[in-house]
């Protein structure tokens, strides 16, 4: 650029300035917001108070307020009922007709490591090898992603960024090892310690897989044949007794520590990992068929883990041992087709009920970024198939809190809790339902994003002309 293209530049800049705000006038009228908007989010900075009066509360804990209030005030909740006095001070939003809720929470996603899946140089979700305990996804995580915008728009409000060890979807899981530390976020901010609620929510686990034979795709591989069970089970014993060997290192590595010796060098890899044992840090092992699900239960009794089992295709084989031994499952999309030959038609979306009328505690999640926004049709899929409402609401809210040992502070409306909240005009897990407001934070959240942006410009694209000759 020379120095004479100045005037061409400020010119630009305006007409993209007065872009903008024109979409942002567009984007406040089709949501009935125009005049409190901007105003509102600008004062996201300072905390405010804010109120929504008259609404259908949906408090997830504590049962269903008609005609309720809540307030909200520097970032918490502090009153929730029908008899509630609002501070003067307060914004106040006309809740007649809507709906309050928790926002949900995606329990396990990549929403910020990886944008365009064909694009490796946008994908920050795996690092090589197969042994980083000492990585964390909150050094990955891309606040200005354009997947956390849509995720939010539709009620998302927190999430669970994983690493995914370079497996490819739900369906992948990465392949066995240790993947790293996972982080928990609002999906708000300018940058990651803006998002951030906490740094370290877990340490994620992939556990080795038991088969016998190879998948073919588009007719390569090999379909039949591959290996004997006796050799699938020599290789799975094999990287299960690798992945002990890291924890026998880390243990070792603890108790050299704490001897106070000053010969040992420091190890980060240990470190990180010696952090998991006696219940220190949830453990989150990827795993999916029973016997991998039970392996994994074993080694967690042995090693004294804070264990939540993630995917759990086939929990429904041990969804005794899961109850029993309180051991929480966060389940994948399950509009998706069946894994395994001799697998029901209407396994994945069965799943979710039977493990809840069992009595093990089940949170959603799409082990995705791009289809994070899509986390509440999972859920309420799994209602034509068994699960209750209430069950399948509290699975993308309290629940997932929960299981991830934050419910002391999201999940639910209660006084003193974060103000993470929507209001929708009906149900969120219905896809025809819209979300009128975000909170996060206790401030309303911008709910523009590309989707709605695209959908806007070919809105209003101009009618065809047609001619006609005669």
């Amino acid at each position: 650029m020379t120095r004479g293209s100045g005037n061409n530049l400020g010119n630009t800049m305006n007409d993209r300035i007065g872009t903008m705000l024109k979409s942002i006038v567009a984007t406040a009228a089709l949501l009935g917001t125009v005049g409190f908007a901007l105003p509102a989010h600008a004062a996201a900075q300072d905390g405010g108070t804010f109120a929504v009066r008259g609404a259908t509360i949906h408090t997830v804990a504590d049962g269903v307020i008609e005609g309720g209030t809540i307030v909200l005030r520097d970032g918490r909740i502090i009153a929730v009922g029908t008899d509630v006095d609002i501070p003067a001070d307060a914004e106040i939003i006309d809740g007649e007709g809507k709906h309050v809720f928790p926002g949900m929470i995606d329990a396990f996603s990549s929403l910020g490591l990886t944008e365009i899946g064909a694009v490796a140089v946008t994908n920050d979700a795996s690092e090589l090898g197969r042994w980083n305990p000492h990585l964390n996804a909150h050094t990955a995580i891309h606040p200005a992603s354009e997947h956390i915008p849509v995720a939010r728009a539709n009620g998302i409000t927190h999430s669970m960024v994983a690493p995914g060890g370079g497996g490819r979807g739900f369906g992948g899981g990465g392949g066995s090892g240790i993947q790293g530390q996972a982080t928990l976020v609002h999906l708000d901010g300018w940058t990651v310690e803006e998002m951030e609620i906490e740094k370290t929510a877990a340490m994620v686990l992939g556990w080795p897989t038991l088969t016998t034979s190879f998948r073919a795709f588009a007719g390569f591989g090999r379909p039949a044949g591959g290996r004997s069970f006796r050799q699938a089970q020599e290789r799975f014993d094999e990287q299960v007794a690798e992945m002990d060997e890291w924890f026998v290192a880390a243990q070792h590595y603890r108790q050299a520590v704490a001897s106070g010796s000053e010969r040992v060098p420091r190890n980060i890899q240990l470190e990180h990992l010696s952090r998991v044992l006696d219940r220190g840090m949830k453990v989150i092992v990827r795993a999916n068929g029973w016997r991998e699900i039970e392996s994994a239960i074993e080694f967690a009794e042995k090693w004294n883990l804070d264990l939540v089992i993630a995917g759990g295709n086939g929990a429904r084989e041990i969804a005794g041992t899961l109850a029993e031994k309180n051991i929480p499952v966060i389940l994948g999309p399950v509009q998706r087709v069946p894994q395994g030959e001799d697998t029901a038609y209407d396994d994945p979306n069965t799943l979710p009920g039977v493990l809840h009328d069992a009595g093990v505690e089940i949170a959603f999640a799409t082990f995705n970024s791009s289809d994070s926004r899509t986390l509440p049709y999972e859920a309420a899929n799994s209602v034509s198939w068994g699960l209750t409402k209430e069950a399948a609401l509290e699975a993308v809210t309290l629940a997932p809190a929960r299981v991830l040992g934050v419910d002391d502070r999201l999940g639910s409306l209660e006084i003193g809790k974060v103000g993470n909240l929507i209001v929708t005009d009906g149900d969120p897990l219905e896809i025809t339902t819209q979300i009128e407001w975000v909170f996060i934070k206790g401030v309303p959240s911008d709910l523009d994003n590309k989707h709605r942006s695209l959908w806007e410009k070919y809105n209003n694209r101009p009618a065809r002309r047609v001619t006609t000759t005669t």
